[in-house]
């Protein structure tokens, strides 16, 4: 373990309450409502994924944040510690977005030299992060036109915000992550790959936040994401 490992756990960890403590503080001092907090929550933790990346030397030591806050997560959705992110009609969906996060690095995040396929992760990630939060964002405040799917109610309005925030997400991560200080290891897309990625991941993200039940979003959107674009890369 590295200096800078010790330094990005220390750091994850002072993240992630400090972004609990934050929101919980102002969400009471503003009187916001409990499903904005728990996005506000939802869009900051996954954004965190980048500090991971430029802090940490290896990978191994890098998911430990995120795996951690598997068990803490459920901890708190079971005893309601942090009003800002569970309330009695809260799902287990925090729980799921920490494990998405972690078997998607622990499987496609390599630092040892080998071929690092992170982009791939980073972006289902973002999708999830940008994608889902601005859809339920949306649909909850401008969403007007409703559709059911397998019995659960969407928004049009939400699900064009899922498929358009996913687009940019997914677009501007494997522009961005290949080949940089923080994935040395990775191959960049050609143009026509990175837009057929982009569109693919936006469809398959928004599909599966479409018909998951909730809370199983914060699984299906990145796990099948990230699948998604890795057979296109295989294939293309």
């Amino acid at each position: 373990m590295t200096t800078n490992d010790i330094i990005g756990l220390v750091a994850s960890y002072l993240y992630a309450f400090g972004l609990l403590f934050a929101v919980e503080g102002l969400g009471k001092r503003f009187r916001w409502p409990h499903f904005l907090t728990r996005k506000l929550i939802h869009i900051g933790a996954g954004m965190w994924i980048w500090g991971i990346l430029a802090l940490f030397d290896h990978a191994r030591y890098g998911i430990i944040p995120f795996a951690t806050f598997i068990v803490l997560n459920y901890i708190f959705y079971r005893q309601q510690l942090f009003q800002a992110m569970d309330d009695e009609a809260s799902t287990p969906g925090t729980v799921y977005f920490a494990l998405s996060i972690t078997l998607l690095f622990a499987l496609l995040w390599r630092t040892d030299g080998s071929v690092d396929r992170v982009p791939l992760a980073a972006a289902a990630v973002m999708a999830l992060t940008w994608g889902d939060g601005m859809a339920s964002i949306v649909g909850r405040y401008v969403g007007r036109h409703t559709y059911t799917v397998l019995g659960h109610t969407r928004t049009w309005e939400g699900s064009a915000a899922m498929l358009g925030f996913s687009f940019c997400a997914i677009g501007l991560t494997l522009t961005l992550l290949p080949g940089s200080a923080l994935s040395p290891h990775s191959v960049a897309l050609a143009p026509g790959a990175l837009l057929l990625s982009s569109a693919v991941g936006a469809i398959v993200a928004t599909a599966a936040e479409a018909v998951s039940p909730a809370g199983t979003d914060n699984l299906s959107v990145p796990l099948l994401t990230a699948l998604a674009l890795y057979v296109i890369g295989v294939v293309v």
